[in-house]
């Protein structure tokens, strides 16, 4: 059994204001929902582009063009997407995230 994934909705959305988006995600969802990893090394195998920035991991999708913030926990098989963002909107966030402001 792979991961759950919460929400679909909010890649939805994100797509709907970036058409071009919709395969990446789509793609990056049903890749993820497959997948039986056990922790973020077992992730990164999958995902070479992930990184984790605690408690976030972060996927770099689309060829470095957006990225999709999540919390997993890997021992109940969720993925909880937080934050789905352009390049420049990530950039922008992990300013505020150095800062202790995210």
């Amino acid at each position: 059994m792979g991961m759950h994934i919460i929400s679909l909705k909010m890649l939805r959305e994100f797509w709907e204001k970036h058409p071009e988006a919709e395969q990446v995600l789509k793609d990056w969802h049903s890749v993820l929902e497959k997948s039986t990893a056990k922790d973020f090394n077992e992730l990164k195998n999958t995902f070479n582009s992930a990184d984790y920035v605690p408690p976030y991991t972060v996927f770099d999708v689309g060829g470095n063009n957006y990225r999709v913030i999540v919390v997993v926990q890997y021992k109940f098989k969720k993925v909880y997407v937080r934050e789905v963002m352009t390049h420049r909107e990530y950039d922008n966030w992990n300013k505020l995230y150095r800062k202790g402001k995210v």
